[in-house]
């Protein structure tokens, strides 16, 4: 959970620094959604 965590953190950090919509920054975005669904399932695994 906390390796999620981080990455995302330095995911969203990376994206911070890009300033104009190009491949680049849609390529980060389709990671930061899937990390965010693979932190959503990791969570939903853990709860139950």
């Amino acid at each position: 959970m906390l390796r999620t965590l981080l990455i995302a953190g330095l995911s969203l950090g990376t994206l911070a620094a890009c300033d104009s919509d190009g491949p680049m920054e849609e390529a980060g975005e389709d990671i930061d959604n899937a990390i965010e669904e693979t932190a959503d399932e990791v969570e939903e695994s853990t709860d139950g």
